[in-house]
Parts: C-alpha cells; sequence; structure tokens
C-alpha cells in the first residue's frame, strides 16, 4: 500500500499542533497587513489579526509563494510516495490554481484536489482524505473522489456588520448604510466555489433561525433527509464570537436530534472579507467507502 502525505493549507482552520496530532501538514497562509506580510499562526494569531481588523488598518488576503509550497510537498515525498493537497477553494483565491500548475512538476506524485471548499468544510476533506488513504485508496482516487463529492456541504454565515463587506467592494456604501441603520443581518453562503448572499435577517434570533432552516433544507433535500442524520458532519463556526457559538451548538443539537456538533473559528481569510461576530453553521455529508 502506497503512503500518502495529505497536506493542505492554513484556511482549513487546521492549526499547526492539530496538524501534527492528526498526520497532515499545512501550508500557512500570507496576509498583507498595511503592506507588511504576516502569516497565519507565525506571525499572526487570531488575536493579532482581529486586533488589527478592529483598528481598522489595511488587510488583505494573499497566496502563498510557489517556494513555500513546493517545500511542504518536497518534505512530505521525503517519506511518503505521494502527496493529497487540498487547498481552499478554486473559486475564492487564485492558489489552487498555481498548486495545480506547480503539480505538473511532480509526474503525479502530487495530486491537487480542487473540490471548492473553505474553513470547516475544507478541515472535513482532509479528515476524509486520511480516512480514505487509510483505507488503502491511491492519491489520483483520493483526488477524483473527493471533487466528485464537492457540493456535498454547505456552510451559512450570518455576519454582525456590513462594515467589512463594504470595505471589501462587495457592497455599495449606500447599501450597507441603509443596512446599518435598519440593524439588518445578512447571512451569506458558502456553496461550490462562491460566497453569497443567501437572505436578510432582522435580528440575530430571526437569522439564526433562518440558517437553520436553510441547513434542514439541505438535509433533506440533497444529503438522504433526516434518517441519514448520523452520515452527516454538522459543525457551529465563528469568529471571535465563540459564546454565542457554543449556545448555537446547543440549539443545533437539540433541532437535529444529534449527541455531536464541533465548534471551530471560521478562518482569517474568510474573517477578514467578513469582521468579527459572525456565526455560522456547516454540514458535510460523510464519504462512502
Amino acid at each position: 500500500m502506497s503512503k500518502i502525505a495529505v497536506i493542505t493549507d492554513s484556511n482549513s482552520g487546521i492549526t499547526f499542533e492539530e496538524a501534527k496530532e492528526l498526520g497532515v501538514k499545512v501550508v500557512p497562509m500570507p496576509f498583507l497587513i498595511n503592506g507588511e506580510t504576516y502569516f497565519e499562526e507565525i506571525s499572526l494569531s487570531q488575536e493579532e489579526f482581529y486586533k488589527h481588523l478592529g483598528d481598522n488598518v489595511d488587510i488583505s488576503t494573499s497566496q502563498p509563494s510557489p517556494e513555500d509550497v513546493m517545500k511542504v510537498w518536497e518534505e512530505a515525498l521525503e517519506e511518503a510516495d505521494s502527496v493529497v493537497y487540498i487547498p481552499m477553494s478554486s473559486g475564492l483565491s487564485g492558489s489552487c490554481q498555481t498548486a495545480v500548475m506547480l503539480s505538473e512538476e511532480y509526474d503525479g506524485r502530487v495530486q491537487v484536489v480542487d473540490n471548492q471548499r473553505i474553513s470547516v468544510t475544507q478541515r472535513q476533506s482532509v479528515l476524509d482524505a486520511l480516512e480514505l488513504a487509510n483505507a488503502g485508496w491511491e492519491a489520483s482516487d483520493i483526488k477524483e473522489y473527493l471533487e466528485k463529492v464537492k457540493l456535498e456541504s454547505s456552510i451559512y454565515i450570518m455576519l454582525d456588520t456590513l462594515k467589512y463587506l463594504r470595505k471589501g467592494g462587495r457592497i455599495t456604501p449606500a447599501a450597507a448604510a441603509l443596512g446599518s441603520a435598519l440593524r439588518l443581518k445578512p447571512v451569506l453562503q458558502i456553496q461550490g466555489d462562491k460566497l453569497d448572499a443567501f437572505t436578510i435577517a432582522r435580528t440575530k434570533k430571526q437569522g439564526i433561525s433562518k440558517m437553520i432552516q436553510a441547513m434542514e433544507d439541505d438535509i433533506n433535500n440533497r444529503f438522504g433527509g433526516m434518517d441519514n442524520i448520523d452520515n452527516i458532519h454538522l459543525a457551529v463556526a465563528h469568529t471571535q464570537n465563540e459564546e454565542a457559538a457554543l449556545e448555537l451548538k446547543k440549539t443545533v443539537m437539540d433541532k437535529f436530534g444529534v449527541s455531536h456538533v464541533d465548534v471551530y473559528p471560521l478562518s482569517l481569510s474568510v474573517s477578514c472579507h467578513i469582521g468579527p461576530g459572525s456565526l455560522a453553521i456547516a454540514c458535510s455529508k460523510a464519504i462512502d467507502i
């Protein structure tokens, strides 16, 4: 059986410590803050990131350099026969396509998975890849399978503020001002390769209700129904809003009758565009092997 190394980037939310426990490697994502480059979890912690964000400085995401990506691959290939690399969605960053191009130099030993996921659903893809590798699958088969089931996941995110959507140019200043005046809570969705508007709520309570209803609709219409709930990974995520996330976890457990729901911070690459105070619900259909 081939030895396969699973590698992802820090958009998955997997920390270096968690990566060691799981037996995976993580490529840190760079951020530009006032023109200076920082690397997630190396020179930029979650706390430092949100402090910069609160100080209204210019923050933008960037791609890891080809040299940094290939260095991690080559270190893994010293011990493994092949690599399965799971970067963030190609629809949200050019880093995936760059990785695909770089992988052409490795004669099939590096398989780049473009399954259009990010944050908690990208994390689940890493866990799925590990399970498939342990079951004896080859790297190319893992890539093919994960891309085939790429749309079997959903994320719904309720924002606390429109400020960062306006700052990033995703909505106009006038729309942001009106929404803020009315205290509207936008709910976004990530399905496939885009971060899109889903609905608007007038209160946090209403926003949570709409996210749970949307997740229930997905489970019933796309993921096999409530009879299949044991084969669906449910998660709650947040941006600097852990207390509310833990409350939402209880609500999700009660609603869907499950005994386990993971809670994670949303990755900083998402936080950069939506700001602190958000809440999210995510689900991924379990792999079928």
